[in-house]
């Protein structure tokens, strides 16, 4: 039949990933719609010119050679005949060089505080205009009053200066409006020359075209009969929006064609800003000053003068890139997946194909934007951990996929009893037990002795108890149920100092096991079974091949608080959904109570692993390497209790978070290289604890950014704000995994949606602790096993303070960089701006629900 079914599946599969292939080169095309712009001839009136290469820098003295020169001027002549430069000493060569190339120069000359370096510009440039005739006038100052460089006095002195010295037209260059506030300034030039950049001014780009040409009127109604020159006009291809004006390679491509149309039925004077871009501008004008060339960096045109624009010229390639990859990706999964329902697989391929595209983008962003040696180096430490969350993201969206449909499961399975002419094995149940309240150790131990089942044992280890008072009235209790007759074998055992911890006991209890026992069953200390639990699950071990049958971890009595409430759902969710998923590819994870063991399983394997604090799923994985299969039944047959605080969850989680850390290292050959287990089995038990490394990453990133922030507050001109391609998918990470767990536990668990708010409300809350655990796991060879309080209070009135003083300490510094970015004046975008606010706030979150549910008990204290 499966060989039947096999070419229909392959052609659907096809299909699919055809589709969804589709479905990705529209989405790029969506996003990448054509824009109509006038057609124009590739010749410009002038262009604006500085000749660093990608790597140079006037700031730091290191200046082209005259190669380099040599071939911008070869490449520009193209495009136009005249230039205007800025400075006279730093180029000594470009005007012989330009005048090899048939250029006319309108040299500049760089003012600034600096006078010894403003002497020598004037020097050069006296000296050049007179050897060289391609200098047909001269700017000298750049916008020097408007960075208040000097006083307007000292400005008049160098103009008055060159004019009397030069046989060319001498001007200085500023913005429109420094011309109308001093307009004593056209005394002492020759012709007026204006900066036109509406894009410094915030204005959209269908708008700027009109508002640039109405300043440009402006200035020549203020100085009618002056010959006024455009020294700067354009728009830039790339950097931070500024109010309404987009900085986008199509914004810039429209800007200039339309300014090139207009300029030339105005016959205006003009250069272009700029010839080439010039990356070491970043420094002073931020990531938006390195993209105002026609060139990029590499001396390639950015876009044509003719036929529709796009906001990214090499889209297509990227959108076909991202398909071939995401297709290749998916086609094996849908193969393998294909009883999966079709909104599950179409749900999958999407968030694949999703993630491709994304990392496309991620391998571009060195192409698109110079990224300084810092950028490089924040760039190799997130792109793993981008990598890790895009893996994260599909392993929980894979989840949902299978699970959130009905009728994509088919390893599901139910109460399996045992046959009534079967004969029912000798049993050793296991209750270890460490500094527990007696009353709740003593009710678990009655609770076994009424199970219906004709013969067992029951072996009481309590390890490391120091305080008599209890452990005493356990052992008390035990003597009383021998002496009262007790059928079922019943045996206590007290060690004051016992390596192991939780394992420890385990394993001495095996040693102590009566050697008739065939089942080895496992339960904490505050577990309340109910008398069929051994006869409902034992049919599975008529099948040599099953290791262990176990049952959930449900609870009770966590209806009395909030916070018992919201953690009872909150384990809930696990064994109504995580453990569903691991069923389904024989890769259960054994957890530590309400467990039924082969014998000769746990003592062919050496029983519990002392080292580990997370001893049970440790023993799974290692009977799993023996071909074992581990059952999970999802029917609850014991209850026990949640921890008494919120403390004891979080060291619980936290140990949880440790010890599956701990597993990952040991077992890293089985479970990466050569072993018995099978693909899905490795890839559960991998993948199963990797939104706890999600956890880790988001520690992470809270810390970069709080880090990146105060670089932004205290340094600007060296850190500032994250792209939107590092910033946006954090945020898709984290609200998505905020998103798909509620979805999970409205079709999966039954409780109601307040439940499932309050559940997601304490998963979220145990971020930190979990990120602590793993941490600590990966890079501490020893642990320390916590035991988790039940049943007993405990200091609920300092819990807020002392549990959670990490979370308080990461919740303030976050809220502090956001409400300084909130306060600070920006010239950046808002936009920009609010979005890492936006991204900090949700990096936030997690720390914020840690500081409410540690307020929860003390809120119900005060209240009773």
């Amino acid at each position: 039949m499966l060989a039947q079914n096999k070419p229909r599946r392959c052609a659907e599969a096809v299909l699919i990933a055809l589709l969804i292939s589709l479905i990705n080169l529209l989405a790029w095309r969506a996003f990448n719609p054509p824009l109509a712009a006038p057609d124009v001839p590739a010749r410009i009136g002038g262009l604006a010119y500085n000749g660093f290469q990608r790597w140079d820098s006037p700031l730091t003295a290191k200046f082209p050679d005259d190669v380099a020169l040599k071939a911008d001027l070869a490449r520009l002549a193209a495009l136009s005949q005249r230039l205007r430069t800025y400075s006279a000493s730093e180029l000594p060569n470009l005007p012989a060089l330009a005048a090899a190339q048939g250029f006319k120069l309108t040299a500049g000359v760089w003012l600034d505080k600096r006078l010894d370096n403003n002497e020598r510009e004037l020097a050069a440039i006296i000296a050049a205009s007179r050897q060289h005739p391609v200098i047909e006038r001269v700017i000298a100052g750049n916008e020097t009053l408007l960075r208040d460089e000097m006083k307007p006095t000292a400005l008049y002195a160098y103009l008055d200066r060159l004019r009397a010295t030069l046989k060319v037209p001498v001007s200085t260059a500023e913005p429109w409006h420094v011309w109308l506030k001093h307009p004593e300034l056209a005394a002492h030039v020759d012709f007026i020359t204006i900066h036109l950049l509406p894009y410094w001014e915030g204005l959209p780009v269908d708008q700027a075209l009109d508002y640039a040409l109405e300043r440009y009127s402006e200035v020549r109604e203020r100085f009618p009969g002056r010959k006024i020159v455009i020294g700067e006009i354009g728009w830039p291809s790339n950097g931070d929006r500024r109010a309404g004006a987009e900085a986008t390679p199509d914004k810039q491509a429209l800007f200039v064609r339309q300014f090139l149309a207009r300029a030339s039925r105005l016959d205006l004077d003009y250069y272009l800003m700029e010839a080439v871009d010039q990356p070491w501008k970043r420094a002073t004008e931020r990531a938006v000053g390195a993209h105002w060339g026609l060139l990029d960096a590499a001396r390639q045109a950015k876009f044509a003068f003719t036929g529709p624009l796009q906001a990214d010229p090499y889209w297509q390639g990227k959108a076909l890139l991202s398909s071939v990859l995401g297709g290749l990706a998916l086609l094996p999964f849908l193969l393998a997946f294909a009883p999966m329902r079709l909104a599950g697989r179409l749900m999958f391929g999407l968030s694949l194909q999703a993630v491709a595209s994304f990392f496309v983008l991620l391998a571009a962003l060195p192409l698109a934007h110079y990224l300084r040696p810092l950028d490089m180096v924040f760039l190799v430490l997130l792109v793993p951990a981008l990598i890790m969350m895009g893996v994260i993201l599909l392993v929980q969206i894979f989840e949902f996929a299978e699970l959130y449909w009905p009728g994509s499961l088919q390893n599901q399975v139910t109460l399996q009893p045992l046959a009534a002419d079967a004969p029912a094995p000798f049993v050793s149940i296991h209750l270890a037990c460490c500094n527990e309240p007696p009353d709740m150790v003593i009710a678990t131990i009655d609770s076994l002795l009424a199970l219906d089942w004709p013969a067992f044992e029951v072996v009481v280890v309590d390890n490391n108890t120091s305080d008599a008072a209890l452990w005493q009235p356990v052992e008390a209790h035990v003597q009383a149920c021998l002496a009262a007759g007790v059928k079922a074998g019943l045996r206590f055992f007290h060690l004051p100092q016992w390596p192991g911890y939780k394992a420890g006991a385990l394993n001495f209890a095996l040693e102590q096991t009566d050697p008739r026992a065939e089942w080895i069953a496992v339960v904490d200390a505050d577990y309340l079974v109910k008398n069929d639990w051994l006869r409902a699950l034992g049919g599975y071990f008529s099948d040599p091949t099953v290791g262990v049958v176990q049952s959930p971890q449900a609870h009770r009595d966590w209806s009395q608080s909030t916070l018992s409430r919201m953690m009872n759902w909150e384990y809930d969710g696990f064994f109504r959904i995580g453990m569903h998923h691991r069923q389904e590819r024989d890769a259960a994870i054994q957890h530590g109570t309400m467990t039924v063991i082969r014998a000769s399983a746990l003592r062919a394997v050496s029983g519990w692993e002392p080292a580990c604090v997370c001893e049970d799923s440790e023993l799974g994985l290692r009977l799993v390497q023996q071909g074992l299969r581990l059952v999970y039944v999802d029917e609850v047959l014991g209850s026990g209790l949640v921890p008494t605080d919120f403390s004891a969850y979080q060291r619980q989680r936290r140990r949880w978070a440790q010890g599956a850390m701990q597993i990952l290292r040991r077992h890293r050959q089985a479970l990466l290289g050569s072993s018995a287990l099978s693909l899905a089995q490795r890839y559960h038990f991998v993948a199963g604890w990797l939104p706890w490394v999600g956890d880790g990453l988001h520690l992470f990133f809270s810390l970069a950014a709080m880090l990146w922030t105060l670089g932004v507050l205290l340094a600007p001109e060296t850190f500032g704000l994250p792209i939107a391609l590092f910033v946006v998918p954090l945020a898709v990470f984290f609200v998505i995994r905020l998103l798909l767990t509620p979805l999970l536990y409205r079709r999966r668990v039954p409780c109601s949606p307040a439940d499932v708010a309050s559940a997601a409300l304490a998963g979220i809350a145990l971020s930190h602790s979990v990120a602590r655990g793993v941490f600590t796991g990966l890079l501490s060879k020893s642990a320390v096993f916590a035991v988790t309080r039940k049943g007993v209070g405990g200091g609920v009135g300092n819990a807020v303070g002392a549990s959670v003083h990490q979370e308080i300490v990461l919740l303030t510094g976050l809220l502090f960089c956001i409400v300084a970015l909130g306060l600070q004046p920006s010239a950046e975008s808002d936009l920009a701006r609010w979005g890492w606010m936006l991204a900090l706030g949700l990096q936030a979150l997690p720390y914020a629900a840690a500081v409410v549910c540690a307020s929860l008990p003390l809120r119900l204290k005060r209240q009773s």
